[in-house]
């Protein structure tokens, strides 16, 4: 499909399926890329000659340049023809994992994790609008759920599918597959995803009025209660397993991950007719959730229940607040606006992360969903309150 067939099946309201799919496949690639050296610790750093807590730096190293990447190089790439810029963060990922693949210094792999994470710094920045930008505004939800899909199916399918791979033929392998991945992705782009002209500096609205929309900023806090709310319990999912008697984590998180897959197709199947009340629904849920496994006091089905419910109803979270989130600032603004979100997303997992281990050090696993409750409890109530401008009932 050309760009401009898929601009005529914009207008009569067609999915794009072939170009949403290769948006899907490059946020695949960008949680792969991050992700996979995780659980390859113990071959990195023998094959880098360094303790495995130094090669997790190299996990932490990506993290931390798409954090920090995100808000100015978006602001600096804005007057740019969309597709170029898209093809040249695949392109980067391409080299980025090539040199990952190959080297034997843990200087230079240092070095290409911190540009593989301004690569994807800039990506998670323009997926979500890209895709919004590629259909109608009443098939816009739908859109970005497909994309967002992207990052789950990467998450409980990929990850474990490239650790297996690395297993049976090197670490190095599976980083030369996912540049081998992005490269295909690059002739994907070109020929099924169409170009957007980039803003022009008289109509560029700088990021501080960005922030300053209606709207924009509520739904910037929500992001980051819901996340340090979810992280500070999902970080430390082990230790709880263990102090409320679930069994074997590793089915605890499979039951997550399977929630997590519902979830996200029933959000895009019903956030383009109920955004509002669908993000109500999920959080609800999500307190829920978090009621029931702070009150449970051993094994049961209440409790293994309350995780699938957890992460179906989570599935859905990050794609209701982007599409809300471009919903306020607008297709136009929606690169600067989202990565904000980037950079709040990431601050809100840092300090979920930070917050659970203290509450884990200082009184124990079984206060961990009290510390998330409260916070999703807020985020609930902030959303129900800001029907006028950040979570209307329909768009405008």
């Amino acid at each position: 499909m050309s760009g401009a067939t898929i601009a005529d099946a914009v207008r009569v309201g067609r999915m794009p399926w072939s170009g949403l799919l290769a948006l899907f496949s490059a946020a695949f690639t960008a949680v792969m890329t991050e992700l996979l050296p995780a659980g390859l610790l113990p071959q990195l750093g023998a094959a880098l000659g360094v303790p495995e807590g130094r090669a997790g730096f190299l996990v932490t190293a990506y993290a931390v340049a798409s954090t920090l990447s995100a808000i100015p190089l978006t602001a600096l790439l804005r007057g740019l023809p969309r597709r170029p810029v898209l093809v040249g963060t695949l392109a980067g990922f391409a080299l980025f994992n090539t040199v990952t693949a190959l080297s034997s210094s843990y200087a230079v792999t240092f070095g290409a994790r911190v540009l593989a994470g301004v690569m994807g710094g800039i990506l998670w920045a323009m997926l979500v609008g890209y895709a919004a930008r590629m259909v109608p505004v009443e098939r816009r939800g739908r859109a970005i759920a497909i994309v967002s899909a992207g990052i789950t199916v990467a998450l409980c399918a990929g990850i474990p599918a490239g650790a297996a791979l690395a297993s049976a033929f090197g670490w190095r392998t599976a980083f030369l597959g996912l540049a081998v991945v992005a490269v295909a992705l690059v002739g994907w782009v070109l020929w099924k995803v169409p170009d957007f002209p980039g803003e022009a500096a008289t109509v560029r609205v700088p990021l501080r009025r960005v922030a300053a929309l209606p709207g924009v900023r509520t739904i910037l806090g929500v992001t980051v209660l819901v996340l340090v709310g979810h992280q500070a319990m999902y970080t430390y999912l082990a230790p709880f397993v263990a102090f409320a008697g679930l069994g074997r984590t590793s089915v605890v998180l499979l039951v997550f991950g399977v929630g997590t897959v519902a979830g996200i197709w029933v959000t895009g199947v019903v956030i383009d007719r109920f955004p509002r009340v669908t993000l109500v629904v999920v959080l609800a849920v999500v307190a829920g959730a978090m009621a029931v496994l702070a009150v449970s006091g051993g094994p049961g089905w209440a409790p293994l229940g309350a995780v699938a419910l957890w992460g179906a109803a989570f599935g859905g979270v990050p794609t209701l607040l982007q599409s809300a989130l471009v919903d306020a600032s607008g297709t136009g603004n929606a690169d600067a606006a989202t990565s904000m979100q980037t950079t709040v997303y990431n601050a809100g997992i840092a300090a979920g992360s930070l917050a659970g281990g203290l509450v884990l050090e200082g009184a124990g696993a079984g206060a961990l969903p009290w510390t998330s409750l409260p916070l999703v409890a807020v985020a609930l109530a902030v959303v129900v309150a800001a029907r006028r401008r950040a979570f209307p009932a329909r768009r405008s």
